[in-house]
């Protein structure tokens, strides 16, 4: 498969929601970034629909579309008929005259290549009578089957699409001729690299980037014309309103991946028989395409506005045969090999997974099971990491075995100074038997809620404050800190009780000592200034000299 969409690495925020809404999981995560399995992948688009990052790109072929108009031959397009809801009230004649502007010799409808192949469908049922027939106008939906269900490859027609009927026909009436389809579908341009036919695809995005570049201006120029019955094609049921039906089978119109995927199931095990199905990966078909604008989503008013373009009868178009209608749908080995059951089940329990009871199948990280999670992470596409639940629960393990075995204790209370977490040291600090004992109470209950209600009131912390714990006879070193953020106020308190009966211990030995330093100098000082007497010193100055002895000590 060539690149068609690829990933802008830095826009990439992990959030796995491309994973989620990917109908196949083609999805691989690597170094916190997503990457499109190409074997896997069935370019339906909606990771670049869903993506809220703008992560995702589709490979764009203006460029190539210049070159191919400054070649010299004449190139032609083959607009899809949901250019109508895309571009309301401009109609064909609106949209030729701005093509033929940019350079493009003509402008034809696709729905044209659609009456050829609906024709074919026809020709099939009548002649062949195959049990089951699944249209192949769908890319995508080929790429599902080819891919993922080859089994139900026998049932799928092998037959052109639209754009590839449509590009067939010009060339043939035109030799020369260069063709680029312009359509709501990322797949079309998958489809143009992989079959012949067409030279390039555009989107609808790429071609309103480019009229815009060139300042032209979409003038409204709405036709009449009844035969064009096959403008419904981009609408679900849109190629079963074009056909003629026999009596004898059922016919069926299936959109969206999903419901797609659970149809071919049901003709795995044999539930379907004598239908002829349309299939469209996009819930609505091709008016709801992943590039209809991106964000162009309306699809009542997108129908209405494509039903009411569509003529009562056909096209007229040459005959082709069954060999020139005919298209080569393979099996495309995916690669990826299915890991055993011990693996998976050993994947299981890295996750957290050790029974049946803890797989959530929460879907938080994109896959429906976490089985499929399991799989994933086997086949290099996944990360243990990825599981939300898993990640909750290790890091509240984590978070509750550092604040359970911190000496400190610890008190978190919320904006109505409830208690919200107390750990075992603040437990044993105030000797409180259990936690559930004061959990949700008032934490007046069990402290003075004044530095509480001070840090609330200014929002400013309170930071190593030494405080008495009169009625639990302790003391401590308080922090409080606000976190706004989260509306909860959190309490530190270091017991500090035994270094302060040290100090106060400290303390009352120093008074002793001074006390009794103080005697000893009283008594020295009696007999030193007796000896100061026979020396001739006077005793005031004896005196002076012992009390700034003692004052000395008693500092130290």
């Amino acid at each position: 498969m060539t690149e068609v969409l690829r990933l802008k690495k830095s826009n990439c925020k992990n959030c796995y929601k491309c994973i989620r809404h990917c109908p196949v999981k083609s999805i691989r995560i690597s170094g916190n970034q997503a990457h499109i399995v190409g074997n896997e992948c069935i370019l339906c688009g909606q990771c670049f629909v869903v993506c809220p990052q703008n992560a995702k790109e589709i490979v764009d072929e203006t460029e190539k579309a210049k070159v191919l108009i400054q070649s010299g031959a004449p190139v032609y397009v083959s607009l899809a008929p949901s250019f109508a809801a895309n571009y309301g009230g401009i109609g064909i004649g609106g949209m030729r005259k701005a093509l033929k502007q940019l350079g493009f010799a003509e402008v034809e409808e696709t729905a044209i290549g659609a009456s050829i192949v609906k024709t074919e469908y026809e020709r099939i049922l009548d002649e062949e009578q195959p049990d089951i027939l699944i249209s192949s106008c769908c890319h995508s939906l080929n790429l599902l089957i080819q891919k993922h269900y080859p089994q139900e490859l026998a049932y799928l027609a092998k037959v052109l699409s639209p754009m590839q009927a449509h590009c067939q026909d010009i060339k043939k009436r035109v030799p020369e001729a260069k063709t680029v389809f312009i359509g709501p579908c990322v797949a079309k341009k998958d489809e143009v690299a992989y079959y012949g036919n067409v030279d390039a695809a555009l989107t609808f995005e790429e071609l309103s980037e480019w009229l815009a570049e060139e300042n032209i201006k979409l003038e409204p120029d709405m036709d009449a014309e009844e035969k064009s019955r096959a403008r419904i094609f981009p609408t679900t049921g849109g190629v079963l309103a074009t056909m003629k039906r026999r009596d004898d089978y059922t016919y069926l119109a299936i959109d969206g991946t999903e419901n797609c995927i659970a149809a071919l199931k049901d003709i795995e095990a044999g539930n379907l028989h004598r239908c002829f199905i349309e299939m469209s990966s996009c819930a609505g078909s091709c008016i709801c395409g992943p590039v209809m604008e991106k964000f162009h989503r309306s699809p009542v008013r997108d129908f209405v506005a494509v039903k009411q373009y569509a003529g009562k009868e056909d096209f007229e178009t040459a005959t082709y045969t069954h060999a020139e209608m005919a298209k080569n749908l393979e099996f495309i080995d995916r690669k990826l090999q299915m890991p055993s059951e011990t693996e998976i089940a050993a994947t299981l329990r890295k996750m957290g997974k050790n029974k049946k009871s803890d797989e959530l199948n929460c879907g938080s990280c994109g896959y429906n099971t976490c089985r499929e999670k399991a799989i994933a992470i086997l086949q290099g596409k996944a990360d243990v990491s990825m599981c939300l639940p898993f990640l909750k629960e290790k890091a509240e393990n984590f978070s509750d075995t550092i604040i359970n075995n911190t000496p400190n204790g610890i008190l978190v209370l919320n904006d109505d100074l409830e208690v919200q977490q107390i750990n075992k040291a603040a437990l044993k600090i105030m000797n409180i038997p259990l936690a559930s004992d004061v959990l949700g109470e008032q934490v007046v209950r069990i402290l003075d809620p004044a530095d509480f209600i001070e840090v609330k009131k200014s929002g400013r912390g309170i930071h190593d404050k030494r405080i008495y714990l009169a009625e639990y006879d302790r003391y401590v070193e308080e922090t409080i800190t606000l976190d706004r953020e989260y509306h909860i106020l959190i309490c530190i308190m270091r017991d500090v009780t035994a270094e302060e009966n040290e100090r106060k211990k400290k303390e009352a030995l120093g008074k002793q000592t001074i006390e009794i330093t103080d005697n000893v100098v009283n008594k020295q000082m009696r007999i030193v200034q007796e000896i100061a007497s026979l020396l001739g010193e006077t005793t005031a100055e004896t005196k002076i000299a012992l009390t700034k002895l003692k004052e000395s000590i008693s500092d130290e």
